[in-house]
């Protein structure tokens, strides 16, 4: 194991710079996501989809290269762990997003915001930092 492997940022450190590297994210995701659906008049549910993988690659290179300062370990395992979680999370955001926009009878544009803090603090931090870029 190298000094760099036990030099690991801090969990206040990982947690703001990933919180700044998922709006980053959010910013690519919703704009294709609006983009779609407002002047394409693409299915919000597909449109969510399309706007989540967007964020995601855009996501896991800031993660990687900078709020988890892991670009010096092998991309390969990152990539496949990080697909992973990022599948789930498309899942759990399109399902999210269909269910409150639909029985909840919220305009998708709210869903789509709260259900992306929900499953990004809950469920995307904790999976990246122990998980995808240990």
């Amino acid at each position: 194991m190298s000094t760099l492997d036990l030099a690991r940022p801090s969990l206040i450190k990982t947690f703001s710079r990933s919180q700044v590297a998922s709006f980053v994210a959010t910013m690519a995701d919703f704009g294709l996501l609006f983009s779609l659906v407002e002047f394409f008049g693409v299915w919000y549910v597909l449109a969510t989809a399309l706007g989540t993988l967007t964020g995601g690659v855009t996501n896991f290179l800031l993660n990687r290269y900078w709020s988890f300062q892991a670009g010096h370990r092998k991309w390969h395992g990152q990539a496949l762990r990080y697909t992973l979680i990022s599948g789930t999370s498309m899942i759990l955001n399109t399902g999210g997003v269909y269910l409150v926009t639909e029985y909840g009878h919220i305009h998708y544009s709210i869903s789509v915001i709260v259900v992306s803090i929900v499953i990004g603090v809950f469920f995307n931090f904790p999976f990246q930092r122990h998980f995808v870029f240990r």
